[in-house]
């Protein structure tokens, strides 16, 4: 990431200065009533509706079905929409450069930002879990596993929505993001079964992260065989997405 002060980008970082960030970024984001809407709102919407209607009854349990793809979908929500479009605006009007002169360094700001993005991951898991219970959802599968997947698929998305933000303008970033989400919903088994889809768009699909995270996920909490190649297609994106946004993210427009 280039910029002329980059000699305090690895500056010790005070955790007191770092919590106090990551607090104020969880309150801007709170009160965000659209980002709200895209990581609360959408997400139980999409797991009450789909878990009614007819649109998947050729399933044995839509509910088990839905929960695991909608945790995948609420990590794409916050750690590629929100984040990447928020910081985009923050980059479009100068917060960034603002912010990393700041003792809080621009790896504290980061650090500051994961903060926040986990702990709205918290809040979804939280609700989506305790609606998809009153829906009659069960966890038949481990917990910790899909943990894990869930952390590596913020990685991928952070890193997606970081790379658009730090290279597109503000009013780009906004549609791109908001266009990939609805793309990557459609194409990321999420709320309907890749088998519905056409056999060569099934198989862009798996090369696509939300597929990939959605589909591990849902393979540990129901306890099913396991798809290693869907795994390596995260990883990957895990991998590819953040060095992107490294190389790439400009501070400024």
């Amino acid at each position: 990431m280039s910029d002329p002060s980059t000699r305090r980008d690895h500056a010790p970082v005070s955790s007191r200065a770092l919590f106090a960030q990551a607090r104020i970024e969880l309150l801007l984001t709170l009160r965000r009533s659209e980002s709200l809407l895209v990581t609360l709102g959408i997400p139980i919407g999409i797991l009450v509706f789909f878990a009614q209607v007819n649109t998947i009854s050729d399933l044995k349990d839509p509910v088990q079905f839905l929960v695991p793809g909608i945790l995948a979908l609420a990590v794409m929500s916050t750690a590629m929409v929100s984040l990447g479009i928020a910081t985009g605006y923050e980059r479009h009007y100068g917060v960034l450069k603002r912010l990393g002169s700041t003792p809080l360094s621009r790896t504290g700001l980061l650090a500051a930002k994961t903060l926040n993005v986990l702990a709205i991951e918290l809040i979804q898991a939280v609700v989506i879990v305790a609606t998809g219970a009153a829906l009659g959802w069960n966890v038949t599968g481990a917990i910790i596993p899909a943990l894990g997947l869930l952390l590596l698929g913020t990685i991928a998305f952070a890193g997606i929505g970081m790379l658009m933000a730090g290279t597109l303008r503000a009013e780009a970033n906004l549609a791109a993001a908001n266009a990939l989400f609805l793309v990557l919903l459609f194409l990321g088994g999420m709320a309907y079964p890749l088998s519905k889809l056409p056999a060569a768009m099934q198989d862009f699909a798996k090369l696509l992260p939300a597929a990939a995270l959605s589909e591990t996920v849902r393979a540990v909490l129901a306890s099913r065989a396991f798809p290693v190649g869907e795994l390596v297609v995260l990883v990957g994106w895990a991998i590819a997405a953040p060095l992107l946004a490294a190389r790439y993210f400009r501070w400024e427009e």
